[in-house]
């Protein structure tokens, strides 16, 4: 998938950006930018990309995303009246605090947490609410306060032990300008129409290349199929109806796009490593 470069915006005050969002569709695209994210959503709810990672995310989850690491949020279904997103974001420059800064060696914890950073860090255990509790701090302060806030936070991620990192070792992001419309086609296609039967037909005209070419192309730029790139949304979806517990698993199976119970059993536990059943149980006892 071809990720955009965006650019962020800070101003003549401030050596970083931090903000608060309350619209969805903020940079709502897969992207990337030299800067280091970190990012708490207060109330938000959907679809995560970070690198080659789908999963669903949800209101308390804390994430630090590492410098030209491509991501994208893509927010569930809401209305401009409705009043369920809340997001904090934080961006800043690996050498902003100076060019030597990391190198001191007082400051190995935070360089390897930035090392870390790459592989795109989710906060999961009691140091998250900690953790968000400073990404707000950083954004409500000015001064020095704004920078010790946002080390602390980060040395916060840092000394716990309860992460869970997001993107397979090894990935290879690929910035090639004249694949950006193609694969931008593909991915958003494919998040629109997840629940639906999409044959290699249709995904290839998307594609605007044969369907013998297009399962090779698809592989070669994202590194998985693309069967399992769509089960993978699919079971994002699903963990998220499974953890609001509304429906039974039969209707969570059919609503995320899979048409045979077995094959989504299947899928399911591939992906997530636990049945339906034991993932609902697991979060519901949590």
């Amino acid at each position: 998938m071809k990720p955009q470069l965006l650019k962020v915006s800070t101003d003549l005050i401030h050596s970083f950006s931090a903000r608060k969002d309350v619209v969805a569709d903020i940079n709502s695209h897969w992207h990337y930018h030299p800067e280091v994210e970190l990012i708490y959503f207060a109330k938000g709810s959907g679809i995560q990309f970070i690198g080659d990672s789908i999963e669903s995310f949800n209101s308390g989850d804390v994430i630090l995303v590492g410098s030209n690491v491509p991501h994208y949020w893509r927010f569930d279904s809401i209305t401009e009246d409705d009043n369920n997103v809340d997001v904090r974001v934080i961006h800043f420059n690996e050498n902003f605090w100076g060019s030597e800064f990391l190198d001191i060696p007082e400051n190995k914890e935070l360089k390897d947490l930035l090392k870390q950073s790459q592989l795109g860090v989710q906060i999961v255990g009691t140091a998250r609410m900690e953790v968000a509790r400073l990404i707000t701090n950083v954004i409500e302060t000015n001064g020095s306060r704004k920078i010790i806030n946002l080390m602390e936070a980060l040395l916060s991620i840092a000394a716990t032990k309860e992460v869970k990192h997001l993107v397979s070792m090894g990935f290879k992001y690929h910035f090639q300008e004249l694949e950006k419309d193609r694969m931008h086609s593909i991915y958003n296609y494919t998040i629109s129409n997840f629940k639906e039967k999409i044959d290699l037909k249709t995904i290839a005209e998307v594609a605007k290349i044969s369907p013998n070419s297009f399962c090779k192309y698809f592989k070669s730029r994202s590194k998985k199929t693309y069967s399992r790139f769509i089960n993978e949304i699919r079971v994002s979806h699903a963990c998220k109806l499974l953890m609001d517990g509304k429906v039974n698993v039969k209707e969570v199976c059919y609503d995320s796009g899979f048409y045979n119970f077995a094959s989504f059993h299947q899928y399911f536990k591939s992906i997530t490593g636990k049945s339906p059943l034991q993932y609902q149980k697991s979060f519901l006892t949590d």
